[in-house]
């Protein structure tokens, strides 16, 4: 894939409004002297705390997060995309790409996995969920129930009893994603 040009990327920058881009996605802004400020998406703000500056469009959190940036880094952070996919969203809005009309809309192929735990579950609890789905995988995964048993560990009162689990890494795929505040809360960690 081809990398994009410097002035494309300037060009987003400068022409796409950061105010009115904030506020297309439904933000309310309190205009602050000649900045504009709300309560910072990233993090728990009771206060507004995140600048954004029309002059330089450019954008600050003063609070927890400290996070900042361009057009750019804005749609990457609330749209948790990459770089380059931002760079592509903003191309469209700016009317610099247009969608082929022949070509089908295309679908998004991830899958959004219900997650397993609770978001406002208490560590014990959160915990329990944990056991509980590893202990499901390892039911859903023969080959190491075989393995188990090669190891003569096959009786059924001792699996259930001590809750025996699988961690074959998909629970991270189930959680929301660590730079979501839901995610963050879930993995005990500030965005």
């Amino acid at each position: 894939m081809a990398r994009l040009a410097d002035e494309v990327i300037e060009r987003i920058k400068r022409d796409i409004s950061l105010v009115r881009l904030v506020e297309s996605q439904g933000y309310a802004l309190k205009k602050h002297g000649k900045d504009y400020s709300l309560s910072c998406p990233f993090h728990d703000d009771k206060t507004a705390s995140l600048i954004i500056t029309p002059a330089t469009n450019l954008w600050h959190c003063m609070g927890a997060c400290q996070k900042g940036g361009s057009v750019i880094e804005w749609v990457m952070q609330t749209q948790g995309v990459s770089f380059r996919f931002a760079c592509e969203l903003l191309q469209k809005d700016l009317g610099l790409i247009t969608e082929a009309p022949n070509k089908a809309p295309t679908k998004n192929t991830t899958t959004k996995l219900t997650p397993p735990l609770a978001a406002n579950a208490d560590s014990q609890t959160a915990l329990k969920q944990v056991i509980d789905y590893y202990h499901d995988t390892f039911k859903q995964s023969p080959e190491v129930q075989e393995y188990l048993r090669s190891r003569g560990l096959e009786h059924a009162e001792l699996i259930e009893r001590f809750k025996l689990g699988f961690a074959n890494r998909t629970l991270g795929y189930r959680l929301p994603e660590k730079n979501r505040k839901a995610g963050a809360e879930l993995r005990g960690t500030k965005i």
